[in-house]
């Protein structure tokens, strides 16, 4: 039996593939226990988790359908999204900025790219890579995705003014940043992000089911930015026909949700909250 396991040796954390009983080459990818990332080998371009979806949905509206892009992605987990790029998107070019070697050997291993995919895999830490990219994509990067957990947490370094000030130059003119935030009851985490956010990009705006906008229960709120106007007239209704229904808060709403809430700097920055144990991030849809 294939060892599907794995320490990783930055975090000490243990990485671990399941594949689905009922539905073979459908695989969940855990760190923790906590789980990361969902991949159906023979549907790459079919996105699970909720919030996944969701970022899928920016991929899809930032330029035409089928057109290739230059995407890049903080945060590896089971390569989920650069394989739906891929798919999508025939001929795009990919950069994937991954801490956790092992963890790229492992899916690598047992989930492997699509044959023709472009993706480099860059190893180290999202925010000190990001400095090291080539000058190359200065200017022209149409997807940014920020998608950075260590365990359940996302490290309070990648939550910043100065950390979102290194991604803004990255963007092409049209481009988008696609942040997964992790929170709770309260909202105290996700609210400073979207203000911080708010400061550095002129367009914001946050994709989330009613019940976690008003802070009721733990999960995620996929919060989209860009310097030019998001290109999102049909997001409404794509998220409200996704298996689990989102709402797309901007403008004014999201002025109000934002309102109070400090932006974040590197001083003050601090890890997101992490679930209770029996708390699933997400899961895959039906």
């Amino acid at each position: 039996m294939p060892d599907l396991e794995r320490r990783l040796a930055v975090s000490g954390h243990l990485a671990r593939l399941e594949e689905s009983r009922q539905a073979p080459g459908s695989w969940t990818l855990y760190v923790d226990g906590t789980p990361q990332s969902h991949v159906e080998l023979d549907r790459p371009d079919w996105l699970g988790f909720e919030y996944v979806r969701r970022i899928g949905h920016a991929i899809d509206l930032v330029r035409p359908a089928g057109e290739p892009i230059t995407a890049v992605h903080l945060g590896g987990g089971a390569l989920t999204l650069p394989r739906y790029v891929a798919a999508t998107r025939p001929g795009s070019r990919q950069q994937v900025i991954e801490l956790e070697s092992d963890l790229v050997d492992l899916v690598r291993e047992h989930l492997p790219l699509p044959r023709g995919a472009q993706v480099r895999v860059r190893h180290g830490d999202a925010r000190e890579v990001l400095q090291k990219l080539p000058h190359g994509l200065d200017g022209a990067v149409d997807i940014l995705v920020v998608d950075i957990f260590s365990g359940a947490h996302t490290p309070a370094h990648v939550t910043s003014v100065e950390f979102y000030q290194l991604i803004a130059p990255r963007l092409a003119p049209g481009g988008i940043v696609a942040v997964n935030v992790a929170d709770g009851a309260g909202l105290g985490f996700a609210r400073p992000q979207a203000a911080t956010l708010a400061h550095v990009f002129r367009h914001v705006a946050i994709a989330a089911d009613t019940s976690m906008l008003k802070g009721r229960r733990f999960g995620n709120i996929v919060m989209y930015a860009s310097n030019d106007e998001l290109p999102f007239a049909e997001l409404p209704r794509r998220l409200a026909s996704d298996p689990a229904p989102a709402k797309l808060v901007d403008g004014d709403e999201l002025r109000r949700f934002i309102a109070g809430a400090p932006v974040v700097t590197d001083a003050t920055a601090v890890p997101s909250p992490p679930p209770a144990r029996a708390v699933f991030l997400s899961k895959p849809g039906a």
